[in-house]
């Protein structure tokens, strides 16, 4: 099984190749997805990352308040989306 593991906080500059770089050195990194602006396509400082789920609790402890590229990190289990409410 696969955890998808949540990173907020990271720098705007930040490219998937990097995160997944930096998340390899505590396993098996199956995807990276970071999260951009729909209307502007630039970073919105956060992102995915989906590991082997004996690998990503080390990543997230390893991580979690790491400082990345001068950003403080924030790492954790990623929580099912909750469904979006009607805007109408």
């Amino acid at each position: 099984m696969s955890k998808s593991i949540y990173v907020g906080n990271l720098p705007w500059a930040a490219t998937e190749e990097e995160v997944r770089d930096l998340f390899a050195q505590h396993g098996n990194v199956l995807s990276v997805k970071l999260v951009s602006d729909r209307e502007t396509g630039r970073a919105r400082g956060f992102g995915f990352v989906e590991m082997e789920d004996a690998d990503a609790d080390g990543a997230i402890e390893a991580l979690d308040n790491f400082s990345f590229n001068g950003r403080t990190l924030r790492v954790n289990e990623a929580k099912p989306r909750a469904p979006r409410q009607s805007r109408y």
